[in-house]
């Protein structure tokens, strides 16, 4: 253990990072959404940082976190990047909700509830509004030898990087170009990082769409969604989870129809619509 809940600063900035990026994310779920914890009753956040290692990932582990330290060639440490500590706890909110299975549609609505996590607890930090926001995700993440400025971008999935060694960024943002693979962990478990950029622009879309703080209304829709019992099935896919929004937004904001209204154009703009 290099700090527990209320410890003091240590040198470690990797520690640092990771604590304050912990306690980013439950703030922005107990303070917008009234939830204590991943599971709502206020389980323990755990990280490990790879001091001295050369991992070039961050994943979510049967209950603890892992951020590696990044080669120093094309990836720096990855508890520099908010929104991607934020993304990582989101998987664990997932478990705890929906339980969405990680393969095809199902799958990539996993990953890219994660980006949105991700976005919302940077934004709320900063105290950015939804059209101010850059709406990237692992911006911090990449040296300048990379040719890119983050891992993905919400607000145009497709444009992230398109480097001579990591190659161009295979995120679509409308149906038109869905990726159809093999549910195979060959080809990313159906796609699950790359067929995300269609929800994620769907969210980006809502968001700003609405104008304001995308953490309020255009998150809990997605939070309500995600989290009220029996609303989504673990292998919903695309065009059910968007239908599954449309009833969370008619159910929590029936006075305020510009909600539902910015949600349906926003789903119609990736190729989604829904009656």
């Amino acid at each position: 253990m290099v700090r527990g809940e209320g410890d003091p600063l240590t040198g470690d900035v990797a520690a640092t990072e990771a604590y304050d990026g912990l306690g980013a994310t439950w703030e922005l779920l107990a303070r917008s959404y009234g939830r204590d914890s991943l599971d709502g009753q206020g389980m323990l956040l755990a990280a490990t940082v790879t001091t001295g290692a050369t991992t070039t990932n961050a994943f979510w582990d049967a209950g603890r976190w892992v951020f590696g330290d990044g080669d120093g060639v094309y990836f720096r440490r990855f508890t520099a990047s908010l929104d991607v500590i934020a993304h990582e706890l989101g998987h664990g909110l997932v478990q705890y909700t929906s339980g969405l299975t990680y393969v095809g549609q199902p799958g990539a609505l996993n990953e890219s509830v994660c980006d949105v996590l991700g976005a919302l607890v940077r934004q709320r930090l900063l105290g950015q509004d939804a059209g101010s926001a850059d709406w990237l995700i692992g911006a911090d993440l990449l040296t300048d030898r990379v040719q890119g400025v983050a891992l993905r971008s919400m607000a145009a999935p497709g444009t992230a990087y398109d480097d001579p060694a990591l190659g161009q960024d295979p995120q679509p943002a409308h149906m038109d170009d869905y990726v159809d693979l093999p549910h195979d962990a060959d080809n990313d478990n159906g796609g699950v990082h790359i067929n995300s950029g269609i929800p994620n622009k769907a969210f980006h879309l809502f968001a700003t769409g609405l104008g304001g703080r995308a953490w309020e209304r255009a998150g809990q829709v997605w939070y309500d969604t995600l989290a009220t019992r029996g609303r989504i099935a673990r292998d919903v896919d695309f065009a059910t989870f968007a239908a599954a929004t449309a009833e969370s937004a008619r159910e929590r904001y029936a006075d305020a129809p510009e909600v539902l209204d910015a949600l349906l154009s926003a789903w119609d703009g990736v190729g989604l619509p829904v009656s």
